[in-house]
């Protein structure tokens, strides 16, 4: 079997980030000793340089990795779009891999695939990178982008929307209807983001002087599932008469679960999504939603991503807007 660049490092006593590095003559990060231990490495496990090799000891990568977590939604799909759009303008190839929802061990697995194959830049869409790998993706001194995924980190970059304002408008509009008793459903309220749009939910009821249950919050990881169950915990009676879903998905299973009681949407409930994907246009009653500028993010993502500006670029946030359909 052909020695790669983690055997490398494993003989040096060095991470694959520092060999990536030593292998393309980035002079930042190392000394000349660690050079010569990476490179005495190469020779005598017989590492043979390959496509993507060359391209890094040449700088000249055309392509452009993008690591997508498997969440159970389909929003990824016009970010997508978007990135592949701009990448043949570019005359860039793009290159997709999995990184998991919410697993460590998967995130870390992308990465060094992504630091060995040697890219011209990094674009993480809705991956809510794990603490543990920060300093790996740090350490690659490859530029990246995270899409959709607001970042606490503040050396972290990203494009997304602005999720407290997703969660403030959203009530702020169902309230505008005539709705008092608002629910939170399928949102991972643990994570960065979920709790950004639970603040703007909570501070939307306090400042219409509202009350608010805790049980009419049900938290999540926006998945068709989580709308069942929200919609089961509510129960055949509930005092509700709208709900925020999370995704469009939680939204598909509050509706399909609020047709079984036989409540009637948006007769007894209404149903207010996020995301607003092609999905909310699938079912009946079509699915009102706040709707996210995906292809926007990916457009943008990679425009940045390959422009001279991405050294001092920090964050965006696109548009956001309310569209109107059958369940409000």
């Amino acid at each position: 079997m052909a020695a790669t660049i983690k055997d490398i490092a494993k003989m040096a006593g060095v991470s694959p980030a520092t060999v990536s590095r030593v292998l393309s003559n980035q002079r930042e990060f190392y000394s000349e000793k660690t050079a010569k231990k990476v490179r005495d490495a190469a020779k005598q496990l017989g590492y043979q340089r390959n496509t993507s090799a060359v391209e890094l000891v040449t700088r000249k990568s055309r392509v452009i990795a993008v690591l997508v977590s498997s969440t159970q939604t389909n929003f990824s799909n016009p970010i997508l779009n978007g990135i592949q759009q701009q990448a043949e303008a570019h005359n860039l190839s793009v290159m997709i891999i999995f990184a998991g929802e919410n697993k460590p061990e998967m995130q870390e697995k992308a990465l060094q695939t992504v630091i060995e194959r040697s890219v011209m830049g990094i674009l993480l869409v809705a991956v809510d990178l794990d603490p543990t790998n920060n300093a790996l993706l740090e350490s690659a001194n490859i530029p990246f982008i995270f899409i959709s995924m607001t970042m606490k980190n503040a050396n972290f970059p990203f494009i997304s929307s602005n999720d407290f304002d997703i969660g403030y408008q959203a009530t702020k509009y169902l309230i505008k209807k005539g709705h008092t008793k608002i629910g939170f459903a399928g949102t991972d309220l643990n994570s960065f983001v979920g709790n950004l749009r639970f603040e703007g939910y909570r501070d939307a009821m306090r400042d219409n002087q509202l009350a608010r249950k805790a049980e009419w919050v049900c938290g999540g990881h926006f998945t068709y599932e989580d709308g069942l169950k929200a919609m089961r915990q509510y129960g055949q009676k509930t005092e509700l008469t709208a709900v925020i879903a999370s995704s469009d998905l939680v939204g598909i299973g509050i509706l399909n679960q609020a047709n079984q009681y036989g409540i009637r949407v948006p007769g007894n409930l209404a149903i207010l999504t996020v995301d607003g994907t092609q999905l909310c246009d699938i079912v009946r009653p079509k699915l009102s939603s706040v709707t996210q500028s995906f292809f926007e993010m990916g457009v943008k993502g990679m425009d940045m991503l390959v422009s001279e500006s991405i050294k001092e670029f920090y964050s965006m946030y696109t548009p956001i807007n309310i569209v109107e359909r059958e369940s409000v």
